[in-house]
């Protein structure tokens, strides 16, 4: 499907009973032309579906078409400057916000377990996402359901939010995934860092 990837991988224990009632951590990824929706785009975004073991379940991933008069600012579009590669890839086969938003709703919901929206920083990736579903399909399938990694490891480390960021967490919080700013990629990369996280609590 043009413009769309839609990666299904459930396991057959994802599917049962047990795990049907756990919560479905979904990091996610937005890559925008400008600061906030509406005078500005969300260009591509990208959702990696994980379990609290860190097993990821499923994928999405969509590009999508620029808004109806809105334009780029102009201070991301010279960040978007430094990276042509990811540029690029946001923009190959572009598909309509209204077709590609019903299509994530239909992916979360299909989803075994409760869906919760990650990110880092949340506050950018939710306020995209959330405005899209609710402009273009009417509804959120997460409510208002979304976790900070950045807040999150502010209270692991029982340090101050400005001095939690990824540059003072943990090496062993970190896979070795890439951080590319093409919305798949990173989704993936932040979603085991959330879980990684997760892991040490629960120990």
């Amino acid at each position: 499907m043009d413009g769309l990837c839609w990666i299904a991988a459930l396991s057959r224990r994802a599917m049962t009973p047990e795990i049907n009632a756990t919560e479905i951590y979904v990091s996610t990824d937005i890559e925008a032309d400008g600061p906030i929706p509406g005078p500005h785009s969300m260009l591509s975004f990208a959702s990696a579906a994980y379990l609290a073991d860190k097993r990821l379940i499923a994928t999405f991933s969509a590009n999508l078409a620029t808004l109806p008069d809105a334009t780029a600012h102009p201070t991301t579009a010279t960040w978007w400057q430094s990276f042509p590669e990811a540029w690029a890839a946001c923009r190959v086969n572009p598909l309509p916000p209204e077709e590609a938003m019903k299509q994530y709703v239909l992916w979360v919901k299909s989803l075994p377990g409760k869906p919760i929206f990650v990110a880092y920083p949340v506050s950018f990736d939710f306020l995209f996402v959330y405005w899209y579903l609710i402009r273009f399909t009417g509804e959120s399938p997460f409510g208002h359901s979304a976790i900070d990694i950045h807040s999150y490891a502010m209270a692991l480390m029982k340090t101050g939010f400005h001095t939690s960021n990824k540059r003072h967490m943990p090496a062993h919080w970190f896979d070795q995934l890439p951080h590319t700013h093409v919305a798949l990629d990173d989704a993936i990369e932040q979603g085991a860092l959330f879980c990684n996280m997760l892991r040490e609590v629960r120990q």
